[in-house]
């Protein structure tokens, strides 16, 4: 079960959710944040601005799992104090656009 799944529509999000142990939560969230994942108490926590529109919301709810996919947060955690959190930031979202592409490219193909 993978992001890939999902995308090509063999699994519902929820089904991913479920494989991840995680949570999707719509929050107020200060401008310039998308959302952001963490975990806590085993489970993977996914926030998202509630105030996106929905397709900006469906693309932070994929690069949220992404991270969670790449299994970067606790990498994350250990790298925070030495300034690299872009680096994840840049692989997530390389991660979802070549997945993206590969869907739209078998579906056009």
């Amino acid at each position: 079960m993978n992001l890939y799944s999902l995308l090509v529509g063999d699994i519902t999000q929820q089904d991913l959710l479920n494989y991840y142990n995680a949570t999707i939560t719509y929050e107020d969230m200060p401008l310039g944040i998308d959302g952001c994942v963490f975990c806590y108490s085993n489970i993977n926590n996914i926030m998202i601005n509630k105030n996106l529109s929905y397709y900006k919301k469906r693309k932070t709810v994929l690069h949220e799992l992404a991270h969670i996919e790449l299994n970067q947060l606790n990498q994350v955690n250990k790298d925070l104090f030495a300034f690299k959190v872009s680096k994840y930031e840049d692989e997530a979202d390389k991660y979802v656009k070549f997945l993206l592409e590969n869907v739209k490219s078998i579906k056009t193909g």
